[in-house]
């Protein structure tokens, strides 16, 4: 878990999550099949992001990482942004990610990891009462996330579909 304190930008690498307030940005770069799971409360102006990679720990080895999983994520960020001052209720989520990166090269019938974590993330996110107000997930195209902190706008940009504000 990273804790942004000072910092203006924190950027969150592949199965990491933080959290922060006010004026700073959650950044997370290259998203393909990988999930951003993005939380606020708009009135402590506190948010969270992780960048999850598997939709739960049966599809891993090392399962020691509650960041990695989709499954498990939002637990973490909810724990620490009440620790910032976030009020549950109050929390709305964004998912960003999930693309199907080489879906040509999957066997008929084949795992589409994106799709699942996709459907991991919003299963987490119902089981802790947190209602989804945006989504840019699916298509095969990869994605970065600026997450702003001031206002909860988050910016997902695509080299292939271009720049968008949810």
């Amino acid at each position: 878990m990273i804790e942004a304190d000072q910092t203006t930008e924190i950027r969150v690498k592949v199965a990491e999550c933080a959290v922060g307030r006010n004026e700073q940005t959650l950044i997370t770069i290259g998203l393909g099949s990988c999930v951003a799971i993005v939380l606020y409360d708009s009135r402590a102006r506190i948010g969270g992001l992780a960048h999850t990679l598997l939709p739960d720990e049966s599809m891993a080895r090392d399962r020691s990482n509650p960041a990695k999983f989709a499954a498990s994520a939002v637990t973490v960020l909810l724990a620490e942004m009440a620790r910032l001052g976030a009020d549950a209720r109050r929390v709305r989520a964004k998912l960003v990610g999930g693309a199907s990166m080489f879906a040509n090269l999957l066997p008929s019938g084949g795992i589409n990891i994106g799709e699942r974590n996709v459907a991991a993330a919003r299963q987490a996110l119902e089981r802790s009462g947190i209602h989804i107000v945006a989504e840019d997930v699916g298509s095969d195209h990869g994605r970065s996330v600026y997450f702003h902190l001031d206002d909860g706008r988050v910016e997902v940009r695509s080299l292939k579909k271009g720049n968008r504000v949810i």
